[in-house]
């Protein structure tokens, strides 16, 4: 019947099963293939949503970026990035981050204030904090997750952080949440600490804005393409992948979440760090609370 009446089998089948689902009223099934989460690019290498995201984030707030619409930002990311992506996944992927808005997309209308990061010169801890993104892979699910992390830049402490298939602006406030009930009895009186973030959705939003506002800390965004201003979170991320994300593969989100976990105890506990005489970060926080660590240069960043 099919055949005679030009209509294919799967065609005839997903009608009827939404139609079942209708007069039932049950909601119909959703079709289509399950996002996949990633993109290829020309030279093999996959590259993760929120990776592509970020890319998108930092260059339609340039002045060159500005200018564009989705299509042309497609044509930007096949063409500097090498990604195998098209038009409809870009216009996706702005669409759910909230940055279609008004006209062809003008990045900072409607966006909090973007205070840069000042140079800065640090001498003890809770003085400046750094956050980003790092993406792990879950071979048995074939997708990429987030790990969102807050370090001390002097100390060089991980103290907060958040793991998930999303990473949400509210998400990554509470990982700085945890940062701030974890060192807020330690702030000297009178001072707070700053936090310093890449222009990442997450941080340009007005969630994370009002989040940061509301625990009492400042919030500083390093300028385009400078990660060298955001230098401890990368060292750090290159350890973590060197030492830990990159010799093991993960069957669940579970499992990578628990060797995390489990990774930076030790990480922070009882890993030697070249920057603190060989001291760990924690041993080497209550030291400087004390008195009692070694010398280490003043910190410009």
């Amino acid at each position: 019947m099919c055949r005679l009446a030009g209509v294919a089998r799967s065609t005839y089948y997903a009608w009827r099963q939404r139609l079942t689902s209708l007069v039932e009223g049950l909601p119909a099934p959703r079709t289509g293939r399950p996002r996949r989460g990633y993109w290829w690019t020309t030279t093999g290498t996959k590259v993760p949503e929120g990776q592509v995201l970020e890319w998108l984030s930092e260059y339609i707030q340039t002045p060159d970026g500005q200018a564009y619409g989705y299509r042309k930002l497609t044509v930007w990311l096949r063409r500097e990035q090498g990604l195998q992506i098209n038009k409809k996944s870009v216009y996706r992927l702005l669409n759910e981050a909230g940055l279609l808005q008004g006209r062809r997309f003008p990045a900072a209308v409607g966006r909090p204030a973007r205070r840069l990061a000042r140079n800065r010169v640090v001498t003890g801890p809770n003085q400046l904090w750094e956050t980003d993104l790092k993406y792990g892979y879950v071979s048995g699910v074939d997708r990429f997750f987030y790990l969102c992390s807050v370090i001390d830049v002097f100390d060089r402490s991980i103290l907060g952080y958040h793991v998930g298939w999303t990473c949400t602006a509210e998400q990554a406030l509470r990982a700085l949440s945890a940062a701030a009930d974890r060192r807020r009895a330690d702030w000297a009186p009178g001072t707070t600490p700053a936090i310093r973030t890449d222009n990442g959705p997450q941080f340009t939003s007005h969630a994370w804005a009002n989040g940061v506002e509301d625990l009492g800390i400042e919030h500083e965004r390093i300028p385009n393409a400078t990660p060298n201003k955001n230098a401890h979170i990368e060292s750090w991320h290159s350890v973590l992948e060197r030492e830990c994300l990159g010799n093991q593969v993960f069957e669940s989100l579970a499992e990578a979440y628990e060797a995390l976990a489990t990774w930076i105890t030790y990480y922070n506990d009882r890993r030697m760090h070249g920057s603190l005489q060989d001291w760990p970060p924690a041993r080497f926080y209550r030291g400087a609370l004390q008195g009692q660590a070694p010398t280490i240069p003043a910190i410009h960043c």
